[in-house]
């Protein structure tokens, strides 16, 4: 999954990588189907777990339901890529419209029970697929019902690495309640707004030290992370896997990791969108407040992964509204206002600090005025039951938006 490739040394948003995963489910029924290995051949003529289609390579992930798509080398601007990530869905939605199935949107499908229809990738690098699968059994929600946009950023040595990973884990903390996008599964509306990231948090809770608090810890250099967060891994991992087939850096499965085989931070913790136009948007506003927020690093000392992990959960549980009474946190942020205030009102004030183009800024404006993904959908279902068919009729919706590329409204 080498979205950012180490040919040379990147600085500090000098490029970018984006990974997009997607599900593909029958077109009338939305279930998930499980043939991202008959779109690779359909396209290629042969398997493969990767393929180069331009600007944008499509790759397998666990399970054969999810395909992927990922910018095939580092980008140096955001601004036209959301049509790049399109125009290779519409190529995909034609080849599964041969078999009457198509791509669906968002972080968690609202009806499977992954328990029961789950199958995994059975081709190239399927061996390391089945050694998780041996360990941590991967057909529950947190394996084989997930769907996430990455972020990969660059660093070029030490000092801008811990800058970077500075800036990622204190602005983590809230970026579910921009980015959730999983209110149902099993065809219950659950309450809390991100059941992604809430499974998520659970699926190697055999091994703690893998996931850890999902923030990652404060470190100021390579050496300093490996040991303190991969070399621990490594060593619970090991009972597991003699073999050391694991023993990588992403075995790591905290929202943000560091690659140093790429020199790039990757942030995993983003909820997949509607359409890429919505996620590229959210990628290009979450870049620009950590630039914003680089130059606040030296200023203050970082806050414990415990006490973001507090925010996060807020962040997770109950999206923007939540309040924010942690001054130090604030002040971290640049925020010198007295008082409480919400995660949206944080995510409003980073919004004035930033330049993004008109498109995009129209795109989070719209998620901070009407709420997240998850908010708008629960808000759409309201006044239903909450049953199979009106869970598929918004569901199709959905489908639509990331066919046209076009942001899911309230109604």
């Amino acid at each position: 999954m080498e979205t950012i490739h180490k040919t040379k040394t990147y600085s500090l948003f000098e490029c970018f990588g984006i990974e997009l995963e997607y599900m593909i489910v029958n077109r009338k029924s939305l279930m998930p189907a499980p043939i991202s290995d008959q779109v690779i051949i359909k396209k290629l003529g042969h398997i493969t777990d990767e393929l180069e289609n331009g600007t944008i390579s499509w790759s397998n992930e666990l399970v054969l339901h999810v395909l992927e798509l990922k910018t095939t080398k580092p980008v140096q601007s955001l601004e036209k890529l959301a049509e790049d990530f399109h125009q290779n869905i519409v190529e995909i939605n034609a080849l599964l419209a041969e078999v009457d199935c198509v791509l669906m949107p968002t972080a968690m499908h609202p009806l499977m029970d992954p328990l029961k229809e789950v199958k995994l990738w059975p081709h190239e690098r399927n061996e390391i697929y089945n050694q998780y699968n041996s360990i941590f059994d991967c057909k529950g929600h947190g394996w084989g019902n997930l769907q996430s946009m990455h972020i990969n950023l660059p660093f070029a040595d030490d000092e801008e690495f811990h800058v970077l990973h500075e800036a990622i884990r204190h602005l983590m903390a809230i970026i579910p309640a921009l980015t959730a996008s999983s209110p149902i599964f099993e065809g219950m509306k659950s309450e809390v707004l991100d059941n992604r990231l809430a499974f998520y948090e659970q699926n190697q809770k055999r091994i703690p030290s893998i996931t850890g608090h999902v923030i990652p810890e404060s470190v100021k250099s390579k050496d300093e992370y490996e040991q303190k967060i991969l070399t621990k891994i490594y060593k619970h991992i090991a009972p597991f896997d003699p073999d050391k087939n694991l023993q990588y850096e992403w075995l790591n499965s905290r929202g943000a990791i560091a690659r140093f085989d790429r020199n790039a931070i990757e942030i995993r913790i983003i909820d997949l969108q509607e359409c890429p136009a919505a996620d590229i948007a959210i990628a290009a506003f979450i870049s620009k407040s950590l630039q914003y927020l680089i130059p606040q690093i030296k200023k203050y000392n970082p806050i414990d992964e415990l006490d973001l992990y507090d925010i996060y959960r807020l962040a997770l549980e109950d999206g923007g509204e939540s309040i924010i009474h942690y001054s130090d946190y604030l002040r971290y942020l640049g925020i010198e206002k007295k008082g409480d205030l919400s995660i949206k009102e944080i995510w409003k004030y980073l919004l004035q600090q930033v330049d993004l183009g008109d498109a995009q800024k129209s795109v989070v404006e719209y998620i901070l005025e009407y709420g997240n993904l998850s908010q708008r959908i629960l808000f759409n279902l309201k006044n239903t039951s909450f049953s199979v068919e009106y869970i598929k009729k918004e569901y199709q919706l959905l489908v639509e938006c990331l066919s046209e590329n076009k942001v899911y409204k309230l109604r």
